[in-house]
């Protein structure tokens, strides 16, 4: 009899399980902002539907929007004048609104555009909103589509490593063209690195350091994905100064 008694209790566990599990996959599958840093505790539930590949793609999407995260400060800091268009209080208070707020990436100075949409308007001449935040949403938005729009994994969520091999293609494009787009007095639409000079001898590279880690985590992902679905990713080569932006299909 008591043998019967836990066989019977056995199922009902499971379900409680099994729901509390769909629970925190449903909660976690439309992100409404940039994913958050940090681990899920030893005995979460979630655990239980996680792969060691689910852990690092997780733990590459957080370093990608941190590194996201330090050059939108970075660029705040360099173009002052951008925070203050966009009304924010201050530097924390306008890098929070992209990364923080629950907007789904789409903002209403931007005419509620993202990827790679939110991209060209922020390197357009013409644009007088505020050009960091449209670069920074541009790049995060399209990170994110790349990654499903997804900020958790679990075993049954498949990547695509083509997009993830585009979107790393397409950060590169975008830190050549900020190096570069002028407007129509030939003067950069926003500064980011500096060259050394006479008057300030070490050149900042700081942003293109962020940009490297960014790339260099795509690529290590599309490599991982590329492997383990066995579909050859096609590469394209593409000269940065006439490149353009490649599909997150």
């Amino acid at each position: 009899m008591a043998r019967s008694a836990g066989r019977g209790c056995v199922p009902g566990a499971r379900r409680v399980v099994l729901w509390m599990l769909a629970g925190a996959m449903l909660a976690c599958s439309s992100p409404g902002s940039a994913p958050k840093a940090g681990k899920l505790s030893s005995y979460a539930p979630q655990h239980l539907l996680k792969s060691d590949f689910n852990r690092v793609a997780e733990a590459h999407q957080q370093q990608i929007f941190a590194s996201l995260r330090r050059l939108a400060v970075k660029l705040y800091k360099r173009n002052p004048r951008e925070w203050r268009k966009s009304g924010a209080d201050s530097i924390d208070a306008a890098v929070a609104r992209i990364f923080d707020a629950p907007h789904h990436w789409r903002f209403a100075s931007l005419g509620n555009r993202r990827d790679l949409d939110a991209l060209r308007v922020a390197l357009h001449p013409e644009f007088r909103g505020d050009r960091v935040q449209a670069f920074v949403v541009g790049l995060g938005s399209m990170v994110q589509t790349a990654f499903g729009d997804r900020d958790e994994f679990f075993m049954l969520d498949a990547l695509d490593a083509q997009r993830l091999y585009n979107a790393a293609r397409n950060v590169e494009i975008a830190a050549w063209k900020l190096a570069a787009a002028r407007d129509e007095r030939g003067e950069l639409l926003l500064l980011s690195n500096q060259p050394g000079d006479a008057v300030h001898p070490g050149a900042n590279l700081s942003f293109e350091r962020e940009f490297g880690r960014v790339i260099g985590s795509l690529d290590t992902l599309t490599d991982i994905v590329e492997e383990q679905t066995e579909r050859t990713v096609t590469r394209v080569v593409q000269n940065l100064a006439t490149a353009v932006f490649l599909p997150i299909p």
